[in-house]
């Protein structure tokens, strides 16, 4: 899985993306709010890692993640 942040501007808050090996769209949330999005693609007791992850991932950069 990757993981991708977008900086949101002005109005529009900062979003994240996680996406499979095939880049297929698993999540799009907003970066403050994770939760539903994580329970929705079966994440969510990885989200305190994901958290974690998003906080110190620069945005525009793709990382790959290992849960």
């Amino acid at each position: 899985m990757y993981i991708f942040k977008i900086k949101g501007k002005v109005k529009i808050p900062d979003y994240v993306q996680i996406r499979d090996d095939n880049f297929t769209l698993l999540a799009y949330f907003r970066s403050d709010r994770p939760e539903r999005a994580l329970a929705k693609c079966g994440l969510a007791d990885k989200e305190e890692e994901i958290r974690k992850v998003i906080e110190e991932l620069p945005y525009g950069q793709i990382k790959k993640l290992k849960l």
